[in-house]
């Protein structure tokens, strides 16, 4: 994530910045600019082009700051969701606002590496939509299906996440994780075409024709299997060469995203990530210090690791591959 100031006084901002604590300035999200910039009282701007935005219409109802291109319209970020919970589920849209925090961050780190974002309504066979479902009356199975990713709302609560990530045994879970994970999937059956990438694909992965309800029932039943952590980034991965790929998906965006963080607040000195010609170098490099000084600091407050992952070769040249996947 980068570092923004205002453009009125120079005051650092967040990402989600809506007002300048400093001047006082309105402000909002730039897609195209990939800069916070400040809006009038009527939540407008003007681009210098020329071109007028408008602060997304869900400010008040998600927290969304994007700017639209329409006055009183959804930004580009909120138009990939598809279905949201009903304005009576007040547990739901409690949860959703987490929910779509996280997809902005995906949306914007996804911008910043060149991976193309094509919505349903752009493309129906081929684009990206949000299912956003509240799991107060119904269960909801969070997965990929042919563009459409289905998120459970209520993974954005911290107790229920926290017992589904101990039930399962895992280090790891957070929105933002789920979000990454299920884009890999996105992206895995968008990019990887033609015999050359899919041979390559195979090696590393595996044979991702294997039946994936077996693969369940096996994960479920059995676990990860005895050494996994010689060629593997988490159990989960285990289970299918489908999760094998999401999951070293995701890792490409959780190294990617904190790295640059780091560099914009001047943890680390490093070139843009697309600098490096191997994505392996930028982890054995410049990741593995980093985040091993990053659990360290963790640890001095009495948190958990906050990377609680050990990454062997065999993970290196999958996360080598997803990083060189075509961006269009």
């Amino acid at each position: 994530m980068k570092s923004f100031h205002c453009r009125v006084c120079d005051n650092p901002l967040f990402f989600e910045n809506s007002v300048c604590v400093s001047c006082g300035s309105a402000l909002g999200y730039s897609r195209a600019e990939r800069a916070v910039v400040p809006v009038d009282a009527d939540g407008r701007y003007v681009d210098a082009a020329g071109l007028v935005w408008w602060v997304c219409t869900n400010l008040n109802l998600s927290g969304c700051t994007w700017l639209a291109a329409i006055e009183g319209g959804q930004c580009d970020a909120c138009e990939l969701t598809r279905t949201r919970p009903n304005d009576e589920d007040a547990i739901g849209l409690q949860n959703y606002q987490d929910a779509e925090r996280a997809k902005r961050y995906l949306v914007q780190e996804l911008d910043s590496l060149g991976f193309r974002i094509v919505s349903k309504a752009e493309d129906e066979v081929n684009g990206l939509a949000f299912d956003l479902l509240s799991s107060v009356a119904e269960n909801v199975t969070i997965g990929h299906d042919e563009g459409i990713i289905t998120i459970d709302l209520a993974e954005s609560d911290d107790a229920h996440r926290e017992k589904v990530r101990a039930k399962l045994d895992e280090p790891y879970r957070t929105m933002l994780g789920h979000f990454r994970h299920e884009v890999g999937h996105y992206y895995e059956w968008q990019l990887v075409q033609g015999d050359e990438l899919l041979e390559r694909c195979r090696e590393l992965f595996g044979d991702e024709s294997a039946s994936y309800a077996d693969a369940i029932d096996r994960h479920y039943a059995e676990g990860a299997p005895a050494g996994w952590e010689a060629s593997y980034i988490s159990t989960y991965a285990t289970m299918h060469p489908f999760e094998d790929f999401a999951e070293s998906f995701a890792h490409f965006l959780h190294i990617s995203d904190t790295i640059e963080s780091a560099g914009e607040y001047g943890l680390t000195a490093v070139a843009p990530i697309s600098a490096f010609s191997r994505f392996r170098d930028v982890v054995t490099g410049i990741w593995v210090p980093l985040s091993t000084a990053l659990n360290v600091i963790n640890r001095s407050m009495g948190k958990d690791d906050l990377y609680p992952f050990v990454i062997p070769p065999p993970v290196l040249d999958k996360l080598d591959f997803v990083a060189g996947l075509p961006r269009t």
